[in-house]
């Protein structure tokens, strides 16, 4: 079976798009290949967030910031699913993807905004991890393959709601 291609979008490209496509590498097995990348690309990731996956026993080895437009046009990977995890992201004009993905709005607090103590900082690395994880295990969950495709997509838009929304 070949894996389904999945793309988490972010300005910066630095935490919550890294997070998840490391998230999603390490608990999609053979089903999607991860990949990220951002409109404004920062150029490193953010060191908390590659200390928050090696906390949890992921690996970290060829996370990069990169720009969108390494996944736009002939020769990138055709993808199945986009997934914007920051609220900037999800409001700029994308370029045009290959395949014709279900594209979703996911939004996580940026970690890498909040200012404070190493401890805080890592705290909120932390509840950005744990959302990501949530939502991805609960795609992951999803029957896709016999889901419609605009049952899919709401199904794909619940599981970005807050919890307690």
């Amino acid at each position: 079976m070949t894996p389904k291609n999945v793309l988490f979008l972010c300005t910066g490209n630095s935490a919550r798009s890294v997070l998840a496509e490391a998230i999603l590498n390490e608990r999609g097995g053979s089903r999607y290949k991860a990949f990220s990348a951002g409109s404004r690309p920062v150029g490193r990731v953010n060191p908390a967030a590659l200390a928050e996956l090696e906390s949890r026993g992921i690996p970290t080895e060829g996370l990069a910031s990169k720009s969108w437009y390494r996944y736009a046009g002939r020769g990138a990977p055709a993808f199945d699913f986009v997934f914007t995890v920051c609220d900037d992201a999800a409001g700029e004009s994308c370029p045009l993807w290959r395949g014709s993905p279900i594209t979703v709005h996911w939004g996580i607090p940026d970690p890498a905004a909040v200012r404070g103590t190493d401890q805080e900082v890592s705290r909120a690395f932390g509840r950005a991890y744990e959302r990501l994880a949530a939502m991805i295990d609960g795609f992951l969950a999803l029957q896709a393959e016999t889901l419609g495709r605009a049952e899919l997509k709401k199904a794909l838009r619940q599981l970005g709601l807050e919890p307690d929304a």
